[in-house]
């Protein structure tokens, strides 16, 4: 029997090592789409700023130091100044960055709707159908599927393995489940920490530009004699681009991380609650065992 259990045990950890080989070789490629997305954010900004915003067409005689055409919002928001791109930047990260999360998490939930899964993954318990459970868990896919086939895995280990007290085996159930939670979760917050950062210095770097044009305004103000108007309209002009680019760009990053946080936490529950059905059905089905072996003696 023990060298039964061995070879159960063996045949457990390949499946593992695949598993934390696809976590580690996705968090590769999540770090390196994040180091990609950044400085081509930055770059393409500074190609919006100057090529399509500083587009001599929307200004008066085709000057970008002149005034923008009446009407003309592009000529407006290049009046903003040398922050504008940073900001632009900003907003692109975070639309391209909530695009990325939303794609990944939208595939851990996996083909059918998280609700119906886990329903059938308790019918399947119910009716003492791993062999079913394990077979919804792969037609499923995503992350939570593969908590949840990593905890039949070591339900079926458990079933033959007679050296464990039944309160050890719960106790091991329990932890392939927590173990297989903690390799699925860091992939689906990933890049959350860039939006939630974005959400916090967009506002700020607005800000910088808002002083740096109420400087220019105020400086229009102390000159001698009468004061220069054109300067004080732009530099005004440039605190108030600065001010709703910063507070657009937290604005949807604050939007983009509660959205996914709740998405994160909703799959988290689903997680436990399909771990809590298979320790209950163990602790149950085993109950069931010990009282018909008592009578039988």
């Amino acid at each position: 029997m023990e060298k039964k259990n061995a070879v159960s045990t063996n045949a457990a950890r390949p499946a593992a090592t695949t598993t934390t080989t696809t976590n580690k070789s996705e968090g590769k490629v999540g770090s390196i789409f994040a180091s990609i997305v950044i400085p081509v954010a930055i770059i393409v900004s500074i190609l919006i700023y100057m090529f399509i915003l500083g587009n001599p067409a929307n200004f008066e005689g085709g000057d970008p130091n002149n005034h923008p055409l009446p009407g003309n919002y592009l000529g407006v928001v290049y009046k903003g100044g040398i922050i504008v791109p940073m900001l632009i930047s900003l907003n692109l990260m975070v639309l391209v960055f909530a695009i990325e999360r939303f794609l990944t998490i939208s595939k851990a939930k996996g083909s059918k709707g998280i609700e119906s899964f886990v329903r059938t993954i308790r019918q399947k318990l119910n009716q003492n159908d791993i062999t079913g459970a394990v077979a919804a868990c792969d037609a499923q896919k995503g992350s939570v599927a593969n908590v949840v086939k990593a905890g039949l895995g070591k339900y079926r280990e458990m079933e033959v393995d007679q050296s464990l007290p039944k309160d050890q085996k719960i106790l091991a159930i329990q932890k392939e489940i927590e173990e297989s939670t903690a390799l699925e979760l860091p992939m689906l917050e990933k890049n959350l920490v860039i939006i939630s950062t974005i959400a916090s210095i967009s506002t700020l770097v607005g800000l910088i530009g808002t002083v740096l044009g109420m400087i220019k305004a105020f400086s229009a103000l102390a000159t001698a004699g009468s004061p220069d108007a054109v300067a004080l309209a732009n530099g005004i002009s440039e605190a108030l681009i600065n001010t709703a680019l910063g507070i657009i760009g937290s604005t949807i990053a604050i939007i983009a991380y509660n959205y996914f946080t709740s998405k994160i936490d909703a799959l988290t529950h689903s997680i436990d609650e399909a771990g809590f059905s298979i320790i209950q059905t163990f602790a149950s089905e085993h109950d069931n065992a010990g009282h018909a072996a008592h009578r039988t003696i």
